[in-house]
């Protein structure tokens, strides 16, 4: 049978419940809905074993931001928007008065889809250097430090290692890392944020899996946040097989639409543009407290 494949646990959930030709509540799952400034989220915890081997997700909780919103320009969207990753990111990443933070774009800036990352971290406050060498301007700010990590075959280092490094010089108390995902439906891709507290394995979302980035692994808490940006066309071609009635496909009944192949929307650019910004502005108000987007604004001017 074809393996579908997403990185969003909201996906991964569907796809039980389709499985398993049944709605019923998901042992060791559990999903509810909510709405923040007009955005719909969707919360799915995974609480135990059973749940994570039916899900293939680590236990933790996994929050989707459906941001159509943003994409289709609607009045105020981006700074509601902004509020909103902003609020998620604070719940879940619970940091004391004083916390450090380490901001890590992932990716490949070279290749639009992969460039989230690095789009996120040119729009990220950096700090820390200010708070600590000028204190009377600066010190009631949070230390934010950001690194673009690269890819292995743009730097020849393991991202994981890359980012371990830094962690044991820079010592924060918490890691933000955000990249490009894949989804199973063109409908989420560049209108879905995902943050998740179990950390990310990059490259997973298109079969290039490289060490998982986590807290057993850099021991420090690390909230992912990720957008899908590509779908695997073997996926899409799934996908929409089932919606035409067509089910069971074999691999073989897909290799004509390219199982190698990416999918990603024409206007790729415009959209990695805005998520970029979306998303550097989110960490940005859940790390500064009382800052408005007007002072981003001047700061990153």
């Amino acid at each position: 049978m074809f393996n579908i494949r997403t990185d969003l646990a909201v996906e991964a959930k569907e796809l039980w419940q389709e499985t398993a030709e049944k709605q019923t509540q998901l042992e060791g799952v559990i999903a509810r809905d909510s709405e923040k400034n007009g955005y719909k989220i969707t919360t799915v915890e995974i609480t135990n074993e059973k749940g994570e081997q039916a899900i293939g997700k680590p236990v933790g909780t996994y929050v989707t931001i459906e941001i159509d919103k943003l994409i289709n320009r609607e009045d105020n969207a981006f700074m509601l928007g902004a509020e909103t990753v902003a609020e998620v990111i604070t719940s879940m990443l619970k940091l004391n008065v004083g916390d450090s933070v380490l901001v890590v774009g992932l990716g490949n800036e070279a290749i639009t889809p992969d460039a989230v990352g690095p789009k996120t971290a040119r729009n990220t406050m950096v700090t820390r250097h200010l708070v600590e060498k000028i204190p009377e301007h600066f010190g009631t700010m949070r230390r934010v430090s950001v690194v673009q990590s690269g890819v292995l075959g743009t730097t020849g280092i393991e991202t994981a290692d890359f980012i371990r490094a830094v962690v044991d010089k820079l010592r924060p108390d918490a890691v933000i890392v955000v990249d490009a995902l894949a989804s199973r439906k063109m409908a989420r891709i560049c209108r879905t944020v995902q943050l998740a507290d179990t950390g990310i394995i990059p490259g997973s979302g298109v079969g290039n899996s490289r060490a998982a980035i986590n807290k057993e692994t850099l021991g420090v808490p690390v909230l992912a946040i990720g957008v899908p940006t590509v779908v695997d066309a073997a996926t899409l071609a799934a996908d929409l097989a089932s919606e035409a009635g067509v089910h069971n496909l074999e691999p073989e009944d897909l290799s004509k639409h390219g199982t190698s192949m990416i999918v990603t929307p024409k206007d790729i650019d415009a959209n990695v543009a805005d998520l970029g910004k979306l998303l550097g502005y989110g960490i940005n108000l859940a790390l500064h407290g009382e800052i408005t987007v007007e002072d981003i604004n001047m700061f990153l001017s």
